[in-house]
């Protein structure tokens, strides 16, 4: 295809031609396992299984057909998603534009260069390898499959193997045509997977998981993209074919577009798309279990191995305002409750971009502080912006070619709470000196935590993305954007080889939107504090707000990523406000100092059994809303329960402002046996049951609490 002719092609055939990017530490220099002319004069055609005990893709190749997927098979229910005429119709597997001409993976755009399949840590790995017939350009197509994980997991490689440069554009990482069943019976749940949406649908930065299925089988697929934030897009087609659903797993075209140029012998790893099947209520195949176990032991770098610490924050009520002596008292009040790590947002240092410590704040530095943790058996974690940094810093002086620019020219700025700063632009060597910062403050001050924060990419309050500086290592406008991304993911890589015991906090703010968490930001940190909801009173918006937010997202994104503030411990309400903090990576903020000695021994006593709880118990494996989950009221229940595969676990339940006595938790999930409910609360035993208890529903008294928590124990 011409250039000119590619440029005519209507949005819907670049739908058709959708092309997936996958992601490897792969190089491309002796890659031929057979020549080219070999596998043309067999005929050419080869086949592969990347499988395990849960999945199977096969796919194919052949110098006509080119690479498609043959089969998309769950081998636990016998589902199968791809029809065998679909490999001779559109599918295209991956596509994108090189220097504007199509590209697509099904076809004779590519030849065969060779294959790997290799045994991983976490199960097992296919690589194909294609070398483009007209364009200088290598591509690697990487497919992962992990033990117990219905998922398989995949990327591209790409290299310039010319000598001049390559733009590429319209990435897509994964194009298939799904056989479902009828389009009348297709099903489409967006963002989260939680938010029901018609099956011809465009999918943006909050789609993070698309959940695909069949009303009449309950078999699906879901599509979890890694692709970071604002970059993301996933195209829904479900109505162009009765019986067929064309996706297409992919980097944006037009609000935030990709664009990328790759030098001779340059290569470009794209983000992870993944397809994880499921059949709804159909034991450990429902996507309660199968999404939160997968994402939070695939897509995690270590929390869920250790669970999450506890942590207090000073932001609210102190911002700015916190000093040595606030904090001093402040972590006495922590320790006794027995929390692990003591950070101080905003107003440690004297400037954004610099680690120099406010001596009229913190008479001494931080020295008397960290010697005060350490005696209370805590660590120490601190708030640090990354991009967001003050104009007379040494880095803004002595490189003012590298803040990001405006559209016209100008000095990109932020709004923040110490005023004015300048943006520098992560897509060049400024990440270089933002890592070196960031290490040297955890060297100094003995970080176990960094919460790293403000605007990089996107201000998530309305100022213009991406950065318009000439010079800088995008070609454009359009380039920065994802290349911003990628440099935030640089930056955290190389604290992670220095220090990879740190848990780094990467900030919605810093993300870009509101509230956001995306598998792209897990590729890149620990964490996300997801939120700064309104808690400094009674009447807030508080931890409804909060719940509101965890249940949506918990659907698929691993509930111990999430960070959310600002849930004040001294406020009256200390169960609900434990009950909502267990529900994601327990965070606490407030002033401690107003709590009682009963108060401190009552969290201490509940964070103790919490933290032994959670050592023994992967209640990461599923997440379950209950009650009126999807909207949150103050005149209705909700709750949530989160269990092993042992059936061992948590349930919390909310009754807010209604005059419920009681209610009934149904969970027909469970495994099967007898499980002892014990109130966290009040110590009471509400007895034993069974497998068909827990169907039926299993009656909770609130007594005179608004919340309760219960532990749940095979018998």
């Amino acid at each position: 295809m011409s250039k000119s002719e590619s440029t005519t092609l209507s949005r819907r055939q670049l739908l058709r031609n959708a092309t997936v990017l996958a992601s490897g530490d792969l190089v491309f220099r002796g890659l031929v396992t057979m020549p080219v002319e070999a596998q043309t004069s067999t005929g050419g055609f080869q086949r592969w299984s990347i499988e395990n005990d849960r999945i199977q893709r096969v796919v194919t190749y052949s110098p006509v057909l080119g690479l498609l997927t043959e089969t998309l098979r769950d081998k636990v229910t016998g589902a199968s998603f791809v029809a065998q005429e679909s490999s001779r119709r559109g599918m295209k597997e991956f596509s994108f534009q090189c220097d504007g001409q199509v590209c697509s993976g099904a076809g004779g755009d590519f030849a065969l260069l060779g294959a790997d399949q290799r045994k991983t840590a976490k199960g097992d790995s296919l690589t194909i390898h294609l070398r483009h017939r007209t364009l200088p350009l290598n591509v690697s197509v990487i497919y992962q499959v992990y033990k117990n994980h219905p998922a398989v997991r995949k990327s591209l490689l790409l290299q310039n193997a010319g000598t001049t440069r390559l733009r590429v554009t319209h990435m897509a990482i994964d194009s298939l045509e799904l056989s479902l069943g009828p389009a009348y019976e297709t099903l489409l749940d967006t963002q989260y997977g939680s938010i029901p949406r018609e099956i011809f649908y465009t999918g943006r930065s909050e789609d993070v998981a698309l959940l695909l299925s069949n009303s009449r089988t309950e078999t699906g697929v879901a599509i979890i993209s890694e692709v970071p934030g604002y970059m993301k897009r996933t195209e829904i087609a479900g109505w162009n074919d009765a019986d067929h659903v064309r996706i297409a797993a992919l980097y944006d075209t037009d609000l935030m577009p990709f664009e990328r140029r790759l030098a001779p012998g340059e290569t470009f790893s794209t983000a992870n798309v993944s397809l994880l099947l499921f059949r709804r209520s159909d034991a450990f195949q429902d996507p309660r279990w199968a999404l939160p176990s997968y994402t939070a032991e695939i897509l995690m770098r270590r929390v869920n191995a250790e669970g999450p610490p506890w942590i207090y924050n000073t932001w609210e009520p102190f911002q700015r305002s916190i000093n040595r002596v606030i904090v001093t008292e402040l972590i006495e009040a922590a320790s006794s409750m027995g929390l692990q790590i003591f950070t101080i947002d905003d107003g440690w240092q004297q400037e954004y971009g610099e680690n120099t410590v406010d001596e009229k704040a913190f008479p001494g530095g931080l020295e008397p502080i960290l010697q005060l943790l350490e005696s209370k058996g805590m660590r120490l974690g601190l708030w640090i912006p990354i991009a967001a940094i003050g104009k007379n810093t040494s880095d803004a002086q002595h490189h003012p070619e590298w803040v990001s620019r405006d559209i016209d020219g100008n000095l990109k700025t932020t709004g923040t709470a110490a005023g004015e700063k300048v943006v520098m632009c992560l897509a060049g060597p400024y990440r270089d000196l933002a890592a070196a910062r960031i290490n040297d403050a955890i060297e100094r001050f003995k970080l176990a935590y960094v919460k790293l924060d403000l605007t990089t990419i996107f201000n998530a309050y309305g100022e213009a993305p991406g950065c318009w500086a000439s010079g800088h290592d995008h070609g454009s406008w359009a380039e920065s954007l994802n290349r911003v991304y990628e440099g935030i993911a640089y930056i955290t890589q190389k604290v992670y080889a220095r220090h990879p015991d740190v848990l780094l906090d990467l900030t919605f703010e810093l993300w870009g939107q509101k509230h956001l968490i995306d598998a792209g930001l897990l590729a890149a940190g620990d964490l996300d504090w997801l939120s700064n909801v309104d808690d400094k009173q009674p009447n807030s918006a508080g931890p409804i707000q909060a719940r509101q937010l965890l249940y949506h997202r918990a659907t698929s994104m691993p509930a111990e990523s999430m960070l959310i503030g600002n849930i004040h411990a001294e406020l009256p309400s200390r169960e609900e406000s434990f009950a909502t903090a267990i529900g994601s990576a327990p965070l606490l903020l407030g002033d401690l100092r107003k709590l009682s000695g009963d108060d401190l021994q009552w969290f201490r006593e509940r964070i103790t059994w919490f933290k032994a709880l959670r050592q023994r118990t992967m209640i990461s494996q599923s997440f379950f809303p209950l009650g009126n989950w999807q909207q949150v009221s103050s005149q209705n229940w909700d709750g949530f329960a989160r269990m092993a595969r042992t059936g061992d676990g948590i349930v919390a339940v909310f009754r807010n402002q209604s005059a419920l006595k009681s209610v009934q938790v149904q969970l027909p999930l469970m495994p099967a046996g007898n499980f002892k409910v014990r109130s966290i609360f009040t110590g009471t035993e509400l007895g034993v049951f069974s497998q068909a208890d827990w169907g039926r529903g299993v009656p909770i008294v609130f007594g005179a609490l608004k919340a309760e928590v219960l532990e749940v124990s095979r018998e």
